[in-house]
Formats: C-alpha cells, sequence, structure tokens
C-alpha cells in the first residue's frame, strides 16, 4: 500500500488534489494510506515551494498545480 501525502495550506486546490486521489484510488480499487499535511514547517522540509504538493513514501512526485487524472493513475499503478 503507498503512503499518499497531500502537501499545502488547506486551499481549495489542495483539498481538490486530495478529493482527485481519494476518487481515482476509490474507483481503480487500490488501497492508499491518504493524508494531508498543512503544516508549512513540514511542508518546507520536504523542498516544497510551490502548493499544492504530493508526496508518494516520502518522496515529492509533484508540486504547483493540481495533478490530472492520468498522473493520479500512473502513481497508482
Amino acid at each position: 500500500m503507498k503512503t499518499i501525502q497531500v502537501l499545502g495550506s488547506g486551499c481549495a486546490s489542495c483539498q481538490r488534489t486530495h478529493e482527485l486521489i481519494e476518487h481515482v484510488a476509490r474507483e481503480q480499487g487500490v488501497e492508499v494510506d491518504l493524508h494531508k499535511v498543512e503544516d508549512m514547517t513540514d511542508i518546507l522540509a520536504m523542498g516544497v515551494m510551490s502548493t499544492p504538493a504530493v508526496a508518494i513514501d516520502g518522496t515529492v512526485v509533484h508540486s504547483g498545480s493540481i495533478p490530472d487524472r492520468q498522473t493520479v493513475l500512473g502513481w497508482l499503478e
């Protein structure tokens, strides 16, 4: 099971990113451990300067925009 973190202040784009990942994972039948990280100290410690960002198993894989559905599908494979 992959651990996925959505990094961001809780803005609308961050919430949409979280909802998109949750929806696609459920739709594909993939179990994920999905968390929101809203503490700026933790976000900056991961090297993220632009949110929303996504980290999978501790590695930042996306930042600065809401990922598209195809990108999320690729992460879940």
